[in-house]
């Protein structure tokens, strides 16, 4: 793992003096009208679409030129033009609701000092109809990656509708299709989910401005920077504000809470789903013992959930969840910081009781040294039945397509939900929300022209810049223990999964544990644990919870009191 831009958060330019390069005109949006009871999901062929010249300007957009002297490499450019945003106006029903509501799809541009735009980056935003937008709130969303576009919250979790799923959230048969969401926060705060540059139809004017923003500094002022630019053309300054991030976009949100509160916006609460704010917790490294540690109690919960604990353990998990972090916090700890120190009898010790919280073979324990990383742990829990096991959500399992031991790495999970969401996601927007365009939307930023295998790293131009080895792990918790001191009034909600492996919820609550707060401060951050992955969102009654959750604290937090 590289290392941190903790110094170069701190040091982000100034806002305002980017806000004074973004233009004072920007286009009208183009408002494509449908009827308010209209069912969304049986639109007309015919519907209303975009106008013609703005279609043909986009057409070539995502066309990049390529010039190529002799002896150098394509330098990949993409049109920066900014285009009307597409309005169009929907009802669902929600929980016996009627909810109508305005959906505005479109690209914000990112200038620099001298208004040249940098990059153009893609958002879709829903706001319910017939509110006063200085009480209403506004949620800004996004996933992370680093490089993920924001296609799991916006179609799995927070917009007006959703993929159907499996009511345990496993993957349907196809054809694939939508549904209202039942889970929406729309009736207690509007949305906007932003795509990351490189991701979605967020491009960057070429890849020298790519790498600008491929990193966790750029990230974090390009997203800085979205916020202000959308809550000025939208006058929303006077409304109450919100983040809410899923994964890296838990590290990105941390960082803007930081960055943004020295440029005079204040959030009244920020979401972290699956957080992750300092790597050291996740990393596993002959120097760095902390990950075993705080990666093990998900190991027990997902080998609970494959009964592949003893009899005793499984009668009750939340009893055997509380032993087992206890132990990693106290013996297992004691054992990693020992290393070669310890006698053979106290070695045979927790290798026993890792083999009894684990469901994991001793010899394979073993000969990890103790140490059972995220890889070790998928691929072997089911060995026996020649399944892996899933890194973003242990309920998931699947026979390697590649052969049991020819992978270095597969996760079951992204099989499961890659092809309902990507499919039904691209029809939405072209059909359901208007936005009529050719270029390709990036689930991920590693999908983009040139890369050798889709969601493999390396072959393509994105590549995410940590930091300096120097500076020690990536962490922005930080930055949002400054956002937090400086603003008593902003609350945090973390949401965890017991089968997450990807942002294990052990390590969540030891980086929140180690923000170096008093009680005053501590007293404003709450918890909500689900019996899920990564995404908890996925099956029906961890979306129900996160409604509950998220809705309950849009209330207690909204007038900032």
């Amino acid at each position: 793992m590289k290392q941190s831009w903790l110094n170069a958060l701190l040091c982000c330019a100034i806002l305002g003096a980017t806000a004074g390069a973004q233009q004072k005109n920007p286009p009208k949006p183009q408002v494509e009208k449908s009827s308010p009871s209209e069912n969304i999901a049986n639109r007309p062929a015919n519907a209303p679409e975009e106008p013609r010249a703005q279609r043909e300007e986009r057409r070539q957009e995502d066309a990049p030129q390529q010039p190529r002297g002799e002896g150098q490499k394509p330098s990949m450019k993409w049109d920066m033009t900014e285009t009307a945003p597409v309005v169009t106006h929907h009802e669902i029903n929600v929980n016996g609701r009627a909810l109508r509501y305005t959906a505005t799809v479109g690209r914000l541009p990112i200038k620099d000092l001298t208004g040249t735009t940098e990059a153009l980056m893609f958002y879709v935003a829903y706001t319910l109809d017939g509110q006063d937008a200085t009480k209403r709130p506004v949620t800004f969303a996004f996933n992370g990656g680093p490089g993920s576009a924001s296609i799991w919250l916006h179609m799995g979790a927070l917009g007006p509708r959703r993929v159907a799923l499996q009511q345990d959230g496993m993957m349907p048969p196809s054809p694939y299709h939508l549904i209202d969401n039942p889970g929406t926060p729309l009736e207690k705060t509007d949305l906007v989910l932003i795509d990351a540059i490189g991701t979605g139809f967020s491009r960057p004017a070429d890849l020298e401005k790519g790498k600008k923003f491929w990193s966790v500094k750029g990230d974090i002022e390009a997203f800085g920077e979205f916020i202000r630019l959308y809550i000025t053309r939208n006058e929303r300054w006077a409304s109450p504000l919100y983040i809410f991030g899923e994964s890296y976009g838990t590290t990105r949100a941390a960082g803007i809470s930081g960055y943004l509160v020295d440029r005079g916006i204040a959030f009244n609460g920020i979401c972290l789903l699956s957080e992750v704010l300092n790597f050291e917790t996740l990393e596993f490294s002959k120097s760095n013992d902390l990950g075993y540690q705080l990666t093990l109690p998900s190991y027990t919960m997902i080998a609970g959930y494959h009964k592949m604990l003893a009899p005793e353990l499984l009668q009750n998990m939340e009893k055997t969840k509380s032993e087992v972090e206890q132990f990693a916090n106290g013996e297992y700890a004691q054992a990693l910081q020992a290393g070669d120190s310890l006698t053979a009898d106290q070695r045979a010790h927790i290798v026993e009781q890792l083999a009894k919280y684990t469901g994991l073979k001793k010899d394979f324990i073993e000969q990890s040294n103790m140490r059972i990383d995220v890889r070790g742990f998928t691929h072997n829990l089911l060995i026996d039945q020649k399944l892996r096991v899933g890194r973003l959500d242990g309920r998931y399992t699947g026979p390697d397509p590649n052969g049991l031991m020819d992978t270095p790495f597969y996760d079951p999970t992204g099989s499961a939900t890659d092809p309902p969401f990507t499919a039904t996601f691209n029809n939405y927007l072209r059909n359901d929300l208007g936005y009529k365009t050719d270029m390709p939307y990036y689930v991920s930023a590693r999908d983009m022209a040139g890369a050798t295998e889709p969601g493999q790293r390396g072959g393509g131009p994105f590549q995410w810049e940590w930091g300096s080895a120097i500076e020690g792990y990536p962490d922005t918790a930080t930055a949002l223990r400054a956002a937090m001191v400086k603003d008593p009034y902003l609350k945090v909600l973390v949401m965890e999964g017991d089968y997450d492996l990807a942002t294990p919820y052990f390590a969540a609550n030891y980086t929140m544990n180690h923000l170096d707060l008093t009680q005053q401060y501590r007293k404003n951050i709450s918890y909500a644990r689900y019996a899920a992955g990564h995404m908890v969102y996925l099956p029906m009654d961890g979306l129900a919870k996160m409604k509950k959750d998220y809705d309950s604290f849009l209330d207690q937090t909204a007038n900032r009191q």
